[in-house]
């Protein structure tokens, strides 16, 4: 025996089908950010050696609750974008950018950087 399908129930399986791909595209779609994280982004690449005392480190943050640089709060705008000085020591100094999001998620950025007194430079 053959079941009989009519053409009415195809297309509503169909229709229902290619609406619940639609909103799980879009659901995914607007989940993107929670999905990937936080995320920091340096937009000024600052050279290792230096014989500046103080540097900046520019950048933007996503997706984050709470940004610390060497374990000290620092604060975004409303976009994200951060500027913040760090004083170089004599010598070797390593500078962790770390941010969270919400659900405890984290990421790292690390950079090192050498100070050098420009009376030294030859």
């Amino acid at each position: 025996m053959s079941e009989n399908i009519s053409f009415r129930t195809i297309i509503k399986f169909v229709s229902g089908l290619v609406l619940s791909l639609l909103v799980l595209t879009y659901v995914t779609f607007q989940a993107r950010y929670l999905i990937i994280g936080p995320q920091i982004i340096l937009t000024e690449d600052q050279e290792v050696t230096q014989n500046q005392r103080q540097i900046f480190l520019v950048g933007h943050a996503y997706n984050i609750s709470h940004l610390w640089l060497n374990d000290r709060s620092i604060y975004t705008n409303a976009q994200g974008d951060f500027k913040e000085a760090l004083v170089l020591e004599n010598g070797y100094t390593v500078a962790t950018l770390r941010a969270e999001d919400r659900y405890g998620r984290e990421t790292k950025i690390i950079r090192s950087f050498v100070y050098t007194p420009a009376c030294f430079i030859k």
